[in-house]
């Protein structure tokens, strides 16, 4: 064993990147079921929920950038000048998907009803998800401790807000499926809004919102 390989920061940094890749690979599942799962069932908080994994997707390769920059000895400032690009354009993302829900879901509580259908496979998935979520973000916070880094920090918190969405939707999914509450599902979208445009505000701002 090398004594590079031994080195704790360097062990850390090898996990952040790990999580990283791991992370991507999920949301990009996650997201690709989901949008298509809530299209064929016509939920807007399955298809938000989908839509959103794609920008968690975002989030965790600006961590994982960051986490290779470093692995690399790349220049620390030009490292922080992309994630703060970077965290703007998914702050500007969020925000617009908090925007759709809103009138989206908005709309459909107002007009006639409009019956989301039931979706097995958005149930299982974030049912999944809210397994999975806790346990990357958890990960990752110890990580981003070790390593000192706002970056990964504040990606462990859109990966442990992802959990929430996940409640949020399955909360939804289930109410409309057992109760027949039509209403439930632009309900449950609209609780997704507050959780959503934080987030936006919060990467506008280049901050973590750890609090």
């Amino acid at each position: 064993m090398s004594a590079a390989s031994c080195d704790p920061r360097t062990a850390a940094l090898d996990r952040a990147w790990r999580l990283s890749l791991a992370t991507v690979g999920w949301n990009l599942v996650e997201g690709v079921v989901a949008v298509g799962a809530g299209t064929a069932a016509e939920s807007i908080a399955l298809l938000g929920f989908g839509i959103d994994s794609f920008i968690e997707t975002a989030s965790a390769v600006v961590a994982a950038w960051r986490v290779r920059q470093e692995q690399r000895g790349a220049d620390g400032e030009a490292v922080e000048q992309v994630e703060r690009r970077t965290a703007r354009i998914c702050g500007v993302l969020l925000l617009l998907l908090a925007g759709y829900l809103l009138i989206d879901a908005g709309r459909r509580l107002i007009a006639p009803p409009s019956y989301a259908r039931e979706s097995p496979v958005g149930m299982v998935l974030t049912a999944v998800s809210l397994v999975v979520m806790p346990v990357l973000g958890t990960a990752k916070l110890r990580v981003a401790r070790a390593l000192s880094s706002a970056t990964i920090r504040a990606d462990a918190f859109e990966t442990i807000t992802c959990a929430w969405l996940s409640l949020a939707t399955l909360l939804g999914l289930l109410l409309n499926a057992i109760l027949g509450w039509w209403w439930a599902d632009p309900a449950s979208a609209l609780l997704l809004v507050p959780l959503i445009a934080r987030e936006g505000l919060e990467a506008l701002r280049g901050r973590c919102h750890c609090g």
